[in-house]
C-alpha cells in the first residue's frame, strides 16, 4: 500500500456541497517516521450518519497546507482510541517524507497539535431508486 503524494486542490477527494460541511480535528497522532511508511497518521471519529472526505488538511502555521488520504478502519478501537457510541473511526496518513522535512524544519510540536489535523464531512443524503 502506497501513499502518493496529494494536492490539496485536488478535483477529487474533497466533497463540494451545498450542505453544511463539518470538520473534525484528530482524536491522535502517531508521528514515527523512522519506522518506515505508514508510521506517520492521525486518528478521526465522525458520527456514522455521515460521509467523509478522502482527504484531510494538515494546517501548520505560516506554511502552506498538507494533504494525506483517509482510510476507514471498520474498527472500533484504535491506538488507544475508542469510537464513541454512533460513531465510527478513520485513519489518515500523511507521506513520510512530508513528516520528515518538517521535522528537520524543527515544525515537531506543530505537527503534534490536534487542531492542525482537519477532516471534512457531511451528513448522508439518501439516494432515490
Amino acid at each position: 500500500m502506497r501513499f502518493p503524494l496529494r494536492n490539496c486542490h485536488a478535483k477529487w477527494g474533497f466533497i463540494n456541497t451545498v450542505n453544511n460541511k463539518y470538520y473534525t480535528e484528530a482524536e491522535k497522532i502517531t508521528i514515527r517516521p523512522w519506522r518506515g511508511q505508514h508510521n506517520v497518521y492521525a486518528i478521526f471519529m465522525i458520527p456514522k450518519s455521515y460521509q467523509y472526505e478522502y482527504l484531510f488538511r494538515l494546517h501548520l502555521p505560516s506554511e502552506q497546507t498538507y494533504c494525506g488520504v483517509i482510510h476507514r478502519t471498520h474498527q472500533s478501537v484504535v491506538d488507544g482510541v475508542v469510537a464513541k457510541p454512533g460513531y465510527y473511526l478513520l485513519k489518515g496518513y500523511l507521506n513520510t517524507r512530508i513528516a520528515l522535512n518538517l521535522m528537520i524544519q524543527g515544525k515537531l510540536n506543530q505537527l503534534k497539535q490536534s487542531h492542525n489535523w482537519e477532516l471534512g464531512y457531511v451528513k448522508k443524503t439518501r439516494k432515490s431508486s
